[in-house]
């Protein structure tokens, strides 16, 4: 399978629609996918909104939980690779990233104090 990488600079703002659930390999042993290193593979559902644009879901399988992901929570995809794949009549793109990573707050500036007492 040949990897397309993905510019997620032009994707606009992307959030986590599900947040992270460890992949299934078998849906009948309930067996969770993992890499070659033993990591347990997981998913997170992501919207991506270009402007102008509808909304769109992808599925996103990343390596290890992401830390911090949760739904509705703005993210940062780092290494974004896009797979085609088929089987038999069916056929479609894959996601997988390197890291999966929430979008922090900009901190907020503390409140200074003037030093003077509010009693009377």
């Amino acid at each position: 399978m040949q990897s397309i990488p993905v510019d997620t600079s032009r994707l606009g703002v992307l959030r986590c629609a599900v947040g992270p659930e460890p992949k299934i390999a078998d849906f009948e042993t309930k067996e969770v996918k993992k890499d070659r290193d033993g990591n347990t593979i997981y998913s997170v559902a992501v919207t991506v909104r270009q402007d102008g644009r509808r909304v769109s879901v992808i599925e996103i399988a990343v390596t290890g939980e992401p830390k911090g992901v949760v739904e509705g929570a703005e993210v940062r995809v780092t290494g974004l690779d896009a797979f085609a794949w088929a089987m038999g009549d069916r056929h479609g793109i894959s996601f997988r990233a390197a890291a999966i990573t929430p979008v922090l707050p900009a901190a907020v500036p503390a409140t200074v104090s003037n030093g003077k007492s509010g009693g009377a």
